[in-house]
C-alpha cells in the first residue's frame, strides 16, 4: 500500500452518504493519502455500500487491472466484496499502518456478442429467456459441439461469482486461485430431442464457450452481466473465455475467501 497513494471513493450520491465518505477523506488525508475526483488518476479505487455497489465501482471505472479495489460495507455485513465495516475506522487504520493488507486477484470473463468488442465480468454472464417460452442454443468447447440445450438460460461464473447466482441454482463453488469458469443451467428440458448434461461443468482458462441461439427462438434474450442486465436484440453467438484481467483486492489476512465463505453461508 505504500506505493499506492491516491484514492478514488465510489458511492452512492446522496447527502447521508456524502458525509460518511468526508469522514472517510478526512481519516485518509491523515495518513498521507491523497483523494483524487477522476478514477483514472487513482490506484485505490473504494466501494462504500454493498457487493452490488463494489460490481458496479469495477464496472463504471473500467475493470482496472492496474490499481487495488477495495470494499467498505454499510449494511452491517460484511460481504464477498467488502473487507470493511464503514464504522471500524481502527480496523482501516490498522490494516494501513500496520500492512496488515495483501491483494487477492480475481479473474475476469470476456465477453463477446456476435464478434463484437468484448465486454468483461467479475461475477458472471447470464442468458435468460425474456419471455414465458423456452429458447434452444447450441453449446461449443472450443470447436467441439457438446450439447443441444432447451431451457430458461444458463449461466457461465467466474470462481468468484460462483457464490452467486451461479449458487442459487446448484452450482459449485471455486477457489478462486484456480483459473476457470462454470457454465451451470437454468431449467433444462431433457427428453428424447433435448438432452443435456444435467450438473454445473467447469471449464479450464484455456477453453473457449460458444453459444449459438436458434433465430426461430424469443428474440429479446436478457443478457446480464454482473448485476447490469444489456436490452440487446437477435444475437446469434455468445463467446465467453477467461480474459488477460484480473481485479485486484484488498486482502486481509484473517480473511480468505474461504473464510467469507463460512463466514456467508455457514
Amino acid at each position: 500500500m505504500k506505493s499506492r497513494r491516491n484514492i478514488y471513493f465510489f458511492h452512492a450520491s446522496n447527502s447521508e452518504m456524502q458525509n460518511k465518505v468526508k469522514r472517510l477523506a478526512e481519516l485518509a488525508k491523515q495518513h498521507s493519502y491523497e483523494i483524487v475526483q477522476n478514477f483514472t488518476e487513482a490506484n485505490i479505487i473504494v466501494s462504500i455500500g454493498d457487493d452490488g455497489t463494489f460490481l458496479q465501482a469495477v464496472r463504471k471505472t473500467g475493470f482496472r487491472d492496474d490499481c487495488l479495489y477495495a470494499g467498505i460495507s454499510t449494511t452491517g455485513n460484511l460481504n464477498m466484496y467488502c473487507d470493511f465495516h464503514l464504522e471500524d475506522t481502527d480496523k482501516m487504520i490498522d490494516a494501513m499502518t500496520r500492512e496488515q493488507i495483501e491483494v487477492r486477484k480475481y479473474p475476469t470473463i470476456d465477453i463477446q456478442l456476435d464478434g463484437q468488442p468484448s465486454f468483461f465480468a467479475l461475477n458472471e454472464l447470464s442468458i435468460r429467456t425474456s419471455i414465458t417460452k423456452t429458447f434452444i442454443m447450441d453449446i461449443f468447447i472450443d470447436q467441439l459441439h457438446f450439447e443441444t440445450f432447451r431451457g430458461d438460460g444458463i449461466i457461465i461464473a467466474t470462481p468468484t461469482g460462483s457464490t452467486a447466482y451461479n449458487k442459487s441454482v446448484n452450482g459449485a463453488v471455486v477457489d478462486p486461485l484456480l483459473p476457470c469458469f462454470q457454465v451451470s443451467e437454468l431449467a433444462s428440458i431433457n427428453n428424447n430431442t433435448y438432452r443435456t448434461l444435467g450438473s454445473s461443468f467447469i471449464l479450464s482458462g484455456d477453453k473457449t464457450l460458444n453459444v449459438h441461439l436458434e433465430q426461430n427462438g424469443p428474440s429479446y434474450p436478457i443478457i446480464g452481466m454482473d448485476n447490469e442486465a444489456l436490452s440487446i436484440s437477435h444475437v446469434e453467438k455468445i463467446q465467453v473465455r477467461l480474459s488477460g484481467k484480473v481485479i485486484k483486492t484488498v486482502k486481509l489476512k484473517d480473511n480468505s475467501f474461504w473464510e467469507k465463505v463460512k463466514r456467508t453461508f455457514l
